[in-house]
């Protein structure tokens, strides 16, 4: 892992970029130290200066946490394949014409799930290497690659999901697998992901302590108290 800038923010986070291989990352972490891990994915596509995702992750880093998010192969800057902007022009082409989009999500949500896990997973290992972060760790953000994650990988001890994105049929399977305590984002009346499939996945996950925190409004309408509680569940369990 290789940091290419820093700089400190008025709250005393210190914010880094860095790159491991071919992986550009962000490291937010506060003053103290050692700090506990989160993980914090944005949903497929999205790139890591994402507005709302740099502002969970300040926020959370003042909490007391090192936060950590990548642009994962597919995402943000990172080059897409030819069949992923295949796929998503006809997904556009879908969604305009009122047909079905599941086939067409998967096609190219799949994948991006397989290639990024393994990149979550060597950005792991390095964070953990540096000195002021000693675990646990949290993941936060998108769910699809969470439960993957949460599946695979033991040093993952407690996961927050939201529920805005395609899940694959791979990971749908999966989440019987995921045991953590797991907190679940709900937006009731979130326009492009059926409330019932929310619903179906958040009964299918393994974990003995899961709760369900759903918010009427749309995609990106989610209240700012959630960011307050997400930050009490990862107080109960990583600190």
């Amino acid at each position: 892992m290789q940091f290419t800038s820093e700089r400190r923010l008025d709250d005393g986070v210190l914010e880094r970029e860095f790159v491991l291989g071919e992986i550009p990352g962000t490291l937010w972490t506060p003053a103290a130290a050692p700090v506990p891990l989160i993980l914090m994915a944005h949903n497929n596509g999205l790139p890591k200066a994402e507005p709302r995702l740099v502002a969970r992750a300040r926020y959370t880093a003042a909490q007391g946490y090192a936060v950590a998010t990548i642009d994962a192969a597919g995402c943000g800057d990172r080059p897409r394949s030819a069949h992923d902007q295949q796929a998503r022009a006809e997904l556009r082409r879908a969604m305009q014409a009122g047909e079905p989009v599941d086939g067409i999500f998967e096609s190219f949500v799949g994948p991006l799930v397989e290639n990024a896990v393994p990149e979550w997973r060597a950005a792991l290992d390095a964070l953990l290497a540096l000195p002021g972060i000693n675990g646990p760790v949290g993941y936060s953000g998108w769910t699809a690659v969470g439960i993957r994650l949460a599946a695979l990988e033991p040093r993952i001890a407690a996961a927050g999901f939201f529920a805005g994105g395609y899940v694959p049929l791979a990971q749908r399977a999966e989440a019987r697998q995921v045991t953590v305590p797991l907190r679940f984002l709900l937006q009731w009346d979130d326009e492009g992901n059926p409330r019932q499939h929310a619903l179906d996945l958040f009964d299918a996950f393994g974990s003995r302590e899961k709760t369900l925190h759903a918010n009427l409004g749309g995609h990106v309408g989610t209240p700012h108290f959630e960011l307050e509680d997400s930050g009490r569940f990862f107080d109960r369990h990583l600190k």
